[in-house]
């Protein structure tokens, strides 16, 4: 009897926890938080594309040949896999804040690392490993904005957040179009590596995720973390109001089968689609763009750079139309929506407008704008459908397979290209988006709602 009044307290004292949570709105807290691992995601998507700028120096310096791109490009996403796979597990045992930490530090070692590879095969290695570290960031990052975030307005919060993404591919763009010719190739490494180690240092001193930590029965260090976003409000704050549902502190720990358990298969199976779908087009169009243009469109490589830099500024534009809209039109509309569209300029590619370098330049620009927003919205909607046990492990699972599609993807144009030329790649892309539609028709609706309610 002692024991059942005992636990009774504790997840009482856990529901008031969470209930003092949601009451919280945004605050400088609450910006702190997110500038700061926002920052260490900036460079994560830095690192990420910056081989994207790099390879049209290589190919003639080092005489790469096409096989050779696509595994250059597929080896930092084998890497991924394998980071996310790693870093979400110790996610649920060790925290979200030293798990970043941890993977922020990996991939800014290697990227000062690549700096100094002297041929092809130490870049590949070096890349390899890069990208556990730029793998295992993302996934615990998004989980850790998220469990901060209260249900009201989620989706304007986390996918502010998350334009940071972007916005450090649209940085890597600028650099890599603009300094690439004049300083060489070293410097995007070098960009990538001496800010992200500093980074590193600076996700130390972020408090832990409350969730987390209620979670796993860490009531005093959680409240402490609660006070201090409470105290951090600019004005009075409401009674907390506390939910009816499972109790937030879970009383077995999250396993990598239950993934696949009858509960959340659905959802699983929906969002890992949803993840290759959108990442397979979108990284393929990043990491290949530059180079089509400089050798199949015969573009001087400034040119060539500052074409495909447009990318990702098209996708900054509409993710920030998606962060004012999301919580509006709900994940599932929008994500419909952008597949749909996306999917039809590249039809229109695929079918007669691949010769003329201008039509591709806007469509492919316009398509991935629509693409990438997509691969944001799903870094909101993933960390949504699982219980704070298992936020991690799911969402790690789920990124795995963007960089399964990643490294596909690549290879898989490399391949197109061979066989039908730039037309059959980007009806390769339309298919792909095709399967994006039927996968988000069958998403189940998250916006305004709190995570312990749509986890169950």
């Amino acid at each position: 009897m002692a024991l059942d009044a005992a636990t009774l307290a504790q997840d009482t004292d856990a529901a008031l926890l969470i209930a003092r949570m949601e009451r919280v709105p945004s605050s400088r807290w609450h910006v702190i938080a997110r500038v700061t691992m926002g920052s260490a995601t900036f460079f994560d998507a830095f690192n990420a594309l910056s081989i994207a700028f790099v390879l049209p120096v290589l190919i003639p310096l080092w005489h790469i040949a096409k096989p050779q791109i696509g595994l250059m490009i597929s080896s930092s996403y084998v890497g991924q896999v394998i980071g996310a796979l790693v870093f979400a597990w110790a996610a649920e045992r060790w925290g979200r804040v030293r798990c970043a930490a941890a993977a922020t530090a990996i991939f800014g070692v290697m990227s000062l690392a690549c700096a100094f590879a002297w041929d092809f095969d130490s870049l590949l290695v070096a890349r390899f490993i890069q990208g556990i570290g730029v793998g295992g960031e993302m996934p615990v990052a998004a989980v850790y904005i998220s469990e901060l975030s209260r249900a009201r307005g989620r989706g304007k919060f986390f996918l502010l957040y998350e334009m940071i993404f972007p916005l450090g591919l649209m940085a890597t763009g600028q650099a890599g179009a603009f300094l690439v010719p004049w300083l060489g190739w070293k410097v995007m490494f070098l960009l990538g590596g001496v800010p992200a180690l500093v980074i590193a240092l600076l996700l130390l001193r972020l408090p832990e995720s409350p969730r987390w930590l209620i979670g796993r029965g860490r009531a005093a260090e959680a409240e402490a973390i609660v006070s201090r976003m409470e105290h951090s409000a600019t004005g009075p704050l409401p009674e907390p109001v506390v939910a009816a549902g499972p109790p937030p502190v879970s009383r077995r720990t999250g396993r990598w089968a239950e993934l696949l358990a009858p509960a959340y298969r659905f959802r699983t199976l929906v969002v890992w689609a949803l993840w290759a779908c959108a990442f397979m087009i979108a990284n393929s169009l990043n990491n290949w763009m530059p180079t089509l243009y400089s050798t199949i469109y015969h573009l001087p490589l400034k040119e060539a750079l500052r074409a495909a830099s447009l990318t990702n500024v098209a996708q900054v534009a509409l993710l920030l139309v998606a962060a004012l809209l999301i919580d509006r039109t709900g994940r599932k509309q929008w994500m419909m929506g952008a597949f749909g569209l996306g999917g039809v300029l590249m039809a229109i590619l695929a079918f007669g407008f691949t010769a003329d370098v201008t039509m591709v330049i806007v469509l492919a620009t316009l398509s991935y704008g629509l693409i990438g927003s997509i691969n944001a919205v799903v870094y909101l909607y993933t960390p949504e459908i699982y219980p704070t046990r298992m936020r991690a492990i799911g969402t790690g699972v789920a990124t795995s397979w963007l960089r399964i599609a990643s490294a596909i993807g690549p290879t898989a144009v490399a391949y197109m290209l061979d066989l039908g030329g730039v037309a059959s790649v980007f009806l390769m892309f339309t298919a792909v988006a095709v399967v994006g539609v039927g996968a988000s028709a069958l998403m189940i609706e998250t916006r305004n709602r709190r995570l312990e309610d749509i986890s169950g």
